[in-house]
């Protein structure tokens, strides 16, 4: 028996062999035949070997296991503190500091909520400082957007849909909701894939959904549309974005509602309407800061601002991307935030919009930051995920995500424990706001209205330390309309309210 298992084997060998070298696919094959596939085996391993026996602690891409590891012992409920000093060069440029007092203030028991709504809403929302960010079911499993929607009523934070639509997971479990809206219009959409504003203002009624986003372009990919395969499109997904099933789904890089900003600040101001009255605001990634003053002019002569605008980094998010665009399109959240920040308070418009941050917001120190950079909330989508059981595969666009999360393969999905996961999400936003509650009142302020822009440093080279006060310009209430500063003057005039295009 054992010889016939050789001989089967061997002549398995042999025939594999003998492909190789007829094959014309692949040119390390025909050279070595066999050999060549131990390449592929340890390439197709090089992810895992790399995260879990190569990366220290603190360099691993996009989030490195410090960053991993808080999130997964924060949603456990057990301690996030290590031992004998930071790992970290603080010496090396680029780092940032957040400053100390040396008369800290008590730290606050009752985490501050941010009223969303400007004077033209009627049904104004109160944000928690931490929130879950934009992922659409298609996208995620499911189950992990149950324990996402049940974790954000568990803790009282708002859930963001993502743009493919209003599902029963997330209207099920009872949590508030951010009802984002993209180019494809999905769930609000006419047949020809147009806005439909009867499904809207349906669908914006229902209870849970507390304020609607539309989507403009996210930090992954901005100014690219997407593409959902038609084998991807079961019934149940083609009912909650309002599409055929089993047919290709196209959603364009660009809105048909709106075309200068002035058409979309009026588009904004008919979704307030149609929503009732609730909080309606938009989601980019920065890019022209000329093309985002236009947009300020174009408030000012409308007489109508949105309630808030989420800013997006360029660092990317959960949705699949072009490398390319991934690595070299877009600002990355800092920037952005303080590009949105200068524009508004320049144009005398800040207190009437309020600002959320999405973008590699995992930690404490990460909220912070964002708020000291110009945010009033912030977003976090992969740190949710984290949350949720996601180990940083990298798989999810294929469907194969290992763990459940990103994924619409029932096996894989059956993984999220809904019940337990939701308490992990819940756990981990209300440690890390009380994270960021704690720094703050080691800086000696009672809460986010207390931060301020010489209170975050950041290392410019071996030598030299500067505050953000110092290395970037911070418009003073109206300074735009009076006499704009050099450094904003040539953008200002050159903003039209009537086209995008520089």
């Amino acid at each position: 028996m054992l010889k016939i298992l050789l001989f089967v084997l061997l002549g398995a060998l042999a025939a594999l062999a003998v492909h190789d070298l007829v094959q014309r696919r692949h040119s390390l094959l025909r050279n070595y035949p066999l050999l060549g596939h131990l390449r592929f085996a340890l390439e197709a391993l090089r992810p895992e070997i790399q995260q879990y026996f190569i990366e220290r602690n603190f360099d691993g891409r996009p989030f490195d296991r410090d960053t991993r590891n808080i999130v997964y012992q924060r949603a456990k409920g057990t301690d996030a503190e290590e031992p004998f000093g930071t790992e970290l060069d603080l010496y090396r440029a680029g780092s940032e500091y957040l400053t100390p007092s040396m008369a800290p203030r008590p730290v606050r028991t009752d985490p501050p909520r941010v009223r969303i709504g400007g004077p033209d809403c009627t049904r104004p929302y109160d944000m928690a400082l931490l929130n879950v960010s934009a992922m659409s079911f298609g996208s995620l499993s499911g189950n992990a957007v149950l324990a996402l929607n049940t974790g954000a009523r568990l803790g009282g934070f708002a859930h963001d849909t993502g743009e493919g639509g209003l599902s029963e997971y997330h209207l099920g479990p009872g949590g508030d909701l951010i009802w984002e809206i993209g180019t494809g219009y999905f769930g609000c959409r006419t047949d020809d894939g147009d806005f439909d504003a009867r499904q809207f203002a349906e669908k914006a009624a229902h209870e849970q959904v507390k304020c609607v986003s539309l989507k403009i372009s996210q930090g992954a990919k901005p100014g690219i549309g997407g593409v959902l395969p038609g084998a991807k499109v079961n019934a149940e997904i083609a009912e909650v974005r309002g599409v055929p099933q089993g047919r290709t789904v196209i959603s364009p890089p660009y809105h048909r509602v709106y075309s200068t900003p002035r058409e979309l600040v009026r588009f904004l101001a008919r979704m307030r309407e149609l929503a009732g009255g609730k909080p309606v605001g938009f989601k980019l990634c920065v890019g022209s800061r000329r093309e985002f003053l236009a947009v300020c002019k174009a408030m000012l002569e409308e007489n109508t601002t949105p309630d808030f605008i989420v800013v997006d980094g360029a660092e990317g998010g959960t949705g699949a991307a072009p490398l390319e665009f991934a690595d070299n399109v877009g600002l990355p959240l800092g920037e952005g935030l303080m590009t949105v920040h200068n524009a508004l308070v320049g144009a005398g418009l800040r207190d009437r919009v309020r600002i959320g941050a999405s973008g590699k917001v995992a930690t404490g120190s990460d909220l912070v930051k964002r708020l000291l950079q110009g945010a009033d909330y912030t977003n976090a989508a992969r740190a949710m995920m984290f949350a949720i059981g996601c180990i940083q595969a990298q798989r999810c666009h294929t469907n194969a995500c290992p763990v459940g999360v990103a994924t619409q393969d029932a096996r894989r999905a059956r993984a999220v424990d809904v019940d337990d996961k939701s308490r992990r999400v819940a756990r981990y936003q209300e440690a890390t706001v009380k994270s960021a509650l704690q720094i703050m009142a080691a800086m000696g302020v009672d809460g986010p209205p207390g931060l301020r822009p010489h209170q975050l440093l950041q290392r410019v080279d071996p030598h030299t330390v500067r505050s953000y006060a110092e290395l970037h310009d911070w418009l003073t209430p109206g300074q735009l309309l009076a006499s704009a500063p050099d450094g904003w003057a040539s953008d200002w005039r050159a903003a039209d309210p009537d086209r995008f295009t520089d």
